[in-house]
């Protein structure tokens, strides 16, 4: 069944009346920056290419979203949810996304320097290529094994969860350095 298609004017119409649940639609290379849209539910939308930067959406639905190439520098999303996302390539840098919840989230080649991700939940999530430069991961829920083809110099560390599925050894890590709150491919 295709999306359902709905300009942006309608949309933020809708939005302003108190609808929150736009669901299953197609809104490739919507602009929608600058934009306050807390609590809206995009799950399974198509928002490819899109423009989210500097919008607050926090506590907003990507279930199951397209965000291939989206453009969410900057952008407020605390305690939204991402699960099963498609968020490659998509630039989220300096976004907040504390509590977001990326389990399964794909964000291979995603830009995340500078983003928040404080008690993030991103089990499952691939990361692979993704660029996480002075990242804050602090408390965040992820699997190192996924980290290591990223690019997380600088990334904070502290209190990681990395409930991985086998006892991981520091050791094994030597692209890791806890104590200085950095991760580095270079050296492994």
């Amino acid at each position: 069944m295709p999306l359902q298609q709905l300009g942006i004017q309608q949309l933020l119409h809708e939005y302003n009346q108190g609808d929150r649940t736009f669901s299953e639609v197609a809104l490739p290379g919507a602009s929608l920056d600058s934009k306050s849209l807390v609590g809206i539910d995009f799950t399974r939308c198509d928002l490819s290419r899109a423009d989210l930067s500097r919008s607050d959406l926090s506590r907003a639905q990507f279930v199951g979203a397209n965000l291939t190439d989206a453009e969410i520098a900057d952008t407020t999303l605390n305690g939204a949810n991402f699960q099963g996302a498609n968020l490659i390539g998509a630039n989220l840098q300096n976004a907040s996304l504390v509590g977001a919840n990326l389990t399964g989230a794909d964000l291979r080649l995603a830009n995340l320097s500078g983003a928040d991700l404080r008690g993030a939940d991103l089990y499952e999530a691939k990361v692979s290529g993704a660029i996480l430069q002075a990242a804050n991961l602090r408390g965040a829920r992820i699997d190192v094994n996924e980290l290591d083809e990223t690019d997380c110099d600088g990334a904070i560390l502290d209190g990681l969860n990395t409930e991985a599925p086998y006892e991981l050894q520091a050791e094994s890590m030597p692209w890791v350095s806890w104590g200085a709150h950095a991760c580095s491919t270079a050296d492994y």
